[in-house]
């Protein structure tokens, strides 16, 4: 009895933990859901509140505003608060003044002003460069939204891709299990073989890793796309795999460039920084040139000596001249350096310019290729549509094999999957050409 008692508690248990695990399961799947689906101005949106290169830009710019805050108060009034306590025993005047001798208890309490009035216009071009330090940060935060919105719209489309080639390897699947299923009821009626319903199921079963391959696809695109829009829930792209706006006249050469060397942000933040540099010259020049400082404290001091007491306030004030008339000549090597700095981010700026005009040209060759290869394959799809009719209508009437129509089939699936690539290949190619120019926020 002890051993079927213990069989049975342990087939309760089995079936307990099954019912649990299954209930568990049944919870996890109606918690997670289906995914939500977005439009590209939707996943850019998101992308713009979540994306981590992003927030880091912003980072970047509440850091140069700390900047900012620093070198401004260089030319701002400092103000401390001072207090001493000590003694002091020194025995050596007691011949000439006994009282003198013993020890001497010193208290104050002070506060100390300090404040820069004349230093050769380095503090003003200190707080100059780091008010162009603001403009730096906005061109950095300008040029991680470009990247971001370029990345998220190419994974957008390319999940769109995914799932346009899942749809195609869907339907020849479900084609070629139809052929399977019309080979096996001609056989039950005498007019097919086995060896018909055979080769038809072999092709069915030579479609089925298509399917896998390309659904496998859809989820590898779905995370890339979800953790650059920075969701934390389970996404999806929703729309077709076009754009109304994809086949307007493309700007020319000139046009495009013209735009872009108004509002690329990456030539913005060397122009600034052009300035920036300008700004350090100036303090360079200043390292070896006069400066006057004012320097005051006013408190209040006690001072006990073997019995006797002493206080009251106490203050001192004065303007301090400091001249390094040769450092060495350090300062003119600082001077030099910033220039050499200077004359650098100009090559820079000529540099960019050059490669922004060669992006361009590229950017509108690859929109203009893959525009003319889009409507070649559009005109190609729909004539292997039309040629896979022709064939299966011959089948039925006996002019056609079932080889002729399978080549048919697979014709077909090649010009759709072709004609999806190169749509997103065309948007794509839109996409830099939009970032090129440094309108992709637009």
């Amino acid at each position: 009895m002890n051993g079927q008692a213990a069989r049975c508690l342990s087939y309760l248990l089995t079936g307990v933990t099954a019912l649990l695990l299954t209930c568990g399961t049944a919870a996890y799947c109606l918690a997670e859901g289906p995914p939500r689906s977005l439009t590209l101005p939707e996943a850019l949106g998101l992308a713009d509140r979540n994306n981590h290169d992003l927030a880091k830009a912003r980072e970047f710019g509440r850091q140069v505003q700390g900047k900012y805050v620093e070198e401004r108060a260089a030319a701002l009034p400092h103000l401390s608060l001072n207090g001493q306590l000590s003694r002091q025993e020194d025995d050596s005047q007691a011949l000439f003044w006994p009282p003198l001798s013993g020890a001497q208890d010193s208290r104050s309490l002070s506060v100390g002003l300090s404040q820069a009035l004349f230093t050769w216009g380095k503090l003003g071009a200190a707080i100059r460069a780091a008010k162009k330090g603001f403009l730096t940060a906005d061109d950095e935060l300008r040029q991680a939204r470009a990247d971001t919105r370029q990345a998220v719209s190419v994974a957008f489309y390319d999940l769109l891709l995914a799932k346009e080639e899942a749809n195609i390897a869907r339907r020849n699947l479900n084609l070629k299990q139809t052929h399977l299923d019309k080979a096996r009821r001609r056989r039950d009626l005498g007019v097919a073989t086995d060896y018909d319903v055979l080769a038809a199921k072999v092709a069915a079963e030579n479609a089925r890793p298509q399917v896998i391959h390309t659904e496998n696809q859809v989820g590898i695109a779905r995370d890339r796309l979800k953790v650059l829009t920075g969701s934390q829930e389970e996404i999806d792209a929703q729309g077709p795999l076009a754009d109304d706006d994809s086949h307007s006249p493309l700007p020319s050469y000139g046009q495009a460039l013209a735009r872009a060397l108004k509002r690329r942000p990456d030539l913005d933040s060397l122009l600034h920084r052009q300035e920036i540099a300008d700004e350090l010259i100036n303090i360079a020049k200043a390292e070896d040139k006069p400066r006057l400082d004012l320097n005051a404290d006013y408190g209040r001091r006690q001072l006990e000596v073997a019995g006797y007491r002493g206080s009251g306030p106490a203050w001192d004030a004065g303007v301090t001249l400091s001249f390094p008339f040769f450092d060495g000549m350090k300062a003119r090597g600082k001077v030099a350096q910033a220039k050499s700095d200077r004359r650098g981010l100009t090559i820079d700026a000529a540099k960019l310019k050059d490669e922004i005009g060669l992006e361009i040209r590229t950017a509108l060759a690859q929109a203009r290729e893959t525009r003319e290869i889009e409507t070649a394959l559009a005109g190609t799809a729909k004539q292997a549509g039309q040629l896979l009719e022709m064939a299966e209508r011959g089948q039925e009437l006996g002019v056609k094999t079932r080889l002729e129509v399978e080549d048919a089939e697979l014709n077909l699936m090649q010009a759709q999957t072709n004609l999806a690539r190169a749509r997103r290949d065309h948007l794509t190619a839109l996409v830099a050409l939009k970032r090129a120019m440094g309108t992709l926020d637009e």
